[in-house]
């Protein structure tokens, strides 16, 4: 029933994201960094409940701070990302890095192990790593448009996709599968972090399409996190 219950509480969070950020520029930082918070919260919960405990601790403490890495290094030398530099909006911050961030990484990635366990399940870890580097990165093509458009980071070489050059999502994809290679993730169940992906996908097509209005974006993160989750809606639709 815990899970049951911080899903349920995850699932409310969600739905409220557009409609607070929709009341002005000041509340985006509020709801975007409750949305991390709530998601960060299940996916623990999650983790602890699945895995062994020094497993579920070494994965919690491992995805942020190589995550923390990644942007510390990304957003001064411009690799493996290109050149990128964080605003003053997204507060506390440390060495110009958002504290929210890292966390990011920690809420989507495990939500990404678990889909690449499910749509290749029993595959070598390597695959495995492969799989779920090109979830996490699927989700970065509704998200980076997104926090650009509100000004949370600025790109100095803008580039082809919605001002994004395309190296910032091989960066993504090159970092979530070593991160995940080296966490080694165990097998997680379907719920909740199937789910949990397959509903980011459409609250991130709603929200780009309804909210904002964003139809490039909308179109792609549908289509890129489309890959992923459409195979696991038909699969839980035919399933006996």
């Amino acid at each position: 029933m815990v899970v049951e219950t911080v899903a349920l509480a995850w699932l409310a969070v969600m739905i409220s994201v557009p409609i607070v950020a929709g009341r002005g520029e000041r509340f985006r930082s509020v709801a975007i960094s409750s949305g991390v918070v709530a998601q960060v919260v299940l996916v623990i919960i999650t983790l602890f409940l699945q895995w062994e405990l020094s497993r579920a601790i070494r994965a919690m403490l491992l995805v942020p701070v190589l995550g923390w890495t990644a942007e510390f290094i990304g957003s001064r030398t411009g690799i493996p990302f290109g050149k990128y530099h964080y605003t003053s909006v997204l507060q506390p911050q440390i060495h110009r890095v958002p504290v929210v961030i890292p966390f990011a990484w920690l809420m989507m990635l495990p939500p990404s192990w678990a889909v690449a366990q499910w749509i290749a399940p029993g595959a070598h870890p390597m695959v495995t790593a492969i799989i779920a580097g090109a979830a996490f990165t699927a989700w970065d093509v509704y998200l980076d448009p997104h926090l650009v458009r509100w000004h949370f980071w600025e790109w100095d070489e803008p580039g082809v996709y919605e001002g994004i050059p395309l190296k910032n999502f091989f960066g993504w994809f090159l970092w979530a599968t070593v991160i995940t290679f080296l966490v080694g993730p165990p097998t997680l169940a379907l719920f909740p972090l199937v789910p949990v992906y397959i509903l980011t996908w459409l609250f991130q097509f709603g929200g780009h399409m309804v909210f904002w209005r964003w139809r490039v974006s909308g179109i792609a993160g549908f289509l890129a996190m489309g890959a992923f989750a459409l195979p696991l809606v038909i699969r839980l639709l035919v399933s006996p």
